[in-house]
């Protein structure tokens, strides 16, 4: 993203001060350095995704994660990286070596990460920031790669000739503005830098691709060293403590004033929580409720068939914890962020089973750790015309649930999520049906239709996204949505708030606070509403970003701009509660 230089500068200074406050220092600081740094003994690798730690030695195994695009194309790669784990503040020139076992033997690659800056992942999406990846290719070459942060692709791949199998130690060397490569203590030969580490900080990810064989059993990670070159620091960095002081002056501690349970919230990402101490001190100060942006989506934590990683999602669930949050998890059931080996089954009753046994496994995983499931996530068709010829304005296209079993996959999820979880309230989300229409009319029937076969449906996520001034809706027609689902016996709340702006609107700022002020009041109003939540909190991080362009340019969509300075918007969302 363009935040501009000042930002950046403050943010450096931020990742400063967080290494003084976190860091644990080892004998290779200060002047002379040259000492070795155990990455591995000491240190915690057990939130890593992929992996499986055992006595100081690593297993990773291929676990094959993509994000596609909403259209269910694509399948860009959504590697790991221990977020909850050791990195590098390095002031200078280091040495990374790795010794990597079990490589080559089974005919995929083995590869080490190391980020200078953390990806960012948006709604399906993720923008790679300044990378390199080394490791050894199933043919026994050793190949790098460095991504540029300019695009998705690396911007330099070289192979070099090893004949490695087995056992190897391989070995990176970031001196002034080049990579030096070794194997076995034989140098392979350099790679130009284009300022990976320029900020001076080294994330780490381990990765292990599958191949031919789906069975691969990866490799092993026996060794990681760091090293300081040339007299320069380096110093290990702890993860940060995840409890964030509390404040009488939030968004938080006036919910808990409403005189009712209330929450307000707003979708986190692991990546920015982890990494930027601002963005996790607001998070954890400001809301009562978390919704994960992407962690708990089907292509995120059950990417192969059988294969389940719940890392990312439990870290989220810990920072709740930690902040005395709830969590309202999304989603169970979507036709969107699927992995692709969802979409392959044919047979009806497969497909009825899959998505059974999801539902089980992940609500079986955080039963008692969540207030709530949006269990299914927009059943309503973008179709006009189904509104219309008698399909009820459900979704068909694309969706492989209602493909297989027609309108009844909404019961039997609910019913799934209720039988795995029976103390979280269940809900069902959607988009456009704030306002008059067909759509909201269509899904007021199914509603209806539910509670009448006793399907366990407690709420409906009215997910407020206002892209465009005309979807932008008089609060009072919310109001009346909210009263219709409440006489069916069924709860509300906003559950996506954003409303972007663009730089022509005439008091766009204002707009957007009226808009979001203008919910929430109704909210606090409607004794049936439960919650309001914003689709993300900062524009740093936003999902509206224009990512036609690399970097994204950031938005003006949410209460926090992307210097996570609040905004008109939050000032009135805090003049709402004052008011209620």
């Amino acid at each position: 993203m363009d935040l501009g230089g000042g930002t950046w500068q403050r943010l450096t200074a931020a990742v400063l001060v967080m290494a003084v406050a976190v860091g644990c220092t080892g004998p290779g600081e200060g002047a002379g350095g040259g000492n070795d740094e155990d990455l591995l003994r000491n240190h915690d690798w057990t939130q890593m995704p992929g992996t499986t730690a055992r006595n100081d030695i690593l297993r990773v195994s291929a676990s094959d994660r993509h994000i596609v695009e909403q259209d269910s194309s694509g399948g860009q790669p959504n590697p790991p990286l221990n977020l909850a784990g050791p990195h590098l503040r390095s002031d200078g020139d280091f040495t990374v070596t790795a010794r990597m076992s079990g490589v080559g033997d089974d005919g995929g690659d083995s590869w080490l990460r190391l980020y200078g800056r953390v990806p960012v992942i948006y709604d399906e999406w993720r923008q790679e920031r300044p990378s390199l990846r080394l490791g050894v290719t199933a043919d026994g070459q050793v190949r790098v790669q460095i991504w540029d942060g300019e695009g998705d692709e690396p911007a330099t791949s070289k192979d070099f000739d090893c004949g490695c199998s087995g056992t190897v130690t391989l070995a990176v060397s970031s001196i002034g503005d080049t990579f030096r490569i070794k194997a076995d203590g034989r140098r392979l030969g350099t790679v130009q830098d284009p300022g990976v580490f320029a900020e001076g900080t080294v994330w780490f990810g381990l990765e292990a691709d599958a191949g031919e064989d789906e069975r691969r059993e990866g490799w092993r990670l026996t060794q990681l060293i760091a090293r300081a070159e040339s007299g320069d620091s380096l110093r290990v960095i702890k993860a940060p403590r995840l409890r964030q002081e509390q404040s009488d002056e939030s968004l938080r501690a006036r919910a808990a004033d409403v005189g009712r349970p209330f929450d307000v919230g707003a979708a986190l990402a692991e990546n920015p929580l982890l990494t930027d101490s601002r963005y996790r001190a607001l998070a954890g100060s400001q809301f009562s409720m978390l919704t994960p942006e992407n962690a708990f989506k089907p292509q995120f934590l059950h990417p192969r068939r059988g294969v389940y990683d719940f890392r990312d999602a439990d870290l989220l669930v810990r920072f709740a914890r930690a902040n005395d949050m709830k969590v309202h998890a999304h989603t169970l059931v979507w036709h969107e962020a699927l992995p692709s080996w969802m979409r392959e089954d044919d047979d009806p009753e497969e497909v009825r089973r899959t998505m059974l046994r999801h539902i089980a496994m992940v609500a079986g995983h955080f039963k008692g750790k969540v207030a709530e499931w949006d269990v299914v996530n927009e059943p309503m068709s973008d179709d006009e015309k189904s509104y219309t010829n008698g399909d009820l304005g459900l979704r068909s296209e694309q969706s492989p649930w209602f493909e297989a079993m027609g309108e009844e996959y909404i019961d039997e999820a609910f019913r799934a999520a209720h039988r795995a979880d029976p103390k979280a309230r269940l809900f069902l989300n959607e988009y456009g049906v704030e306002e008059e229409g067909e759509r909201w009319d269509a899904l007021y029937d199914l509603i209806k239709r539910l509670k009448e076969r006793g399907v366990p449906i407690d709420g409906v996520g009215f997910q407020n996204h206002e892209y465009a001034p005309g979807d932008r809706i008089d609060p009072e027609t919310f109001r009346s949505h909210v009263r219709d689902l409440a006489e069916l016996g069924v709860q509300a709340r906003v559950s996506e708030m954003d409303v972007p702006i663009g730089e022509d609107e005439e008091d766009g700022r204002q707009t957007q606070a009226d808009e979001m002020a203008g919910k929430l009041r109704v909210c606090l109003e409607e004794p049936t509403c439960t919650s309001f939540s914003t689709w993300g909190f900062t524009d740093r991080y936003g999902s509206t970003a224009d990512t036609k362009i690399y970097p994204p340019r950031t938005a003006d969509s949410l209460p926090w701009d992307a210097a996570l300075r609040p905004k008109l918007a939050y000032e009135r969302l805090i003049e709402a509660f004052d008011e209620a």
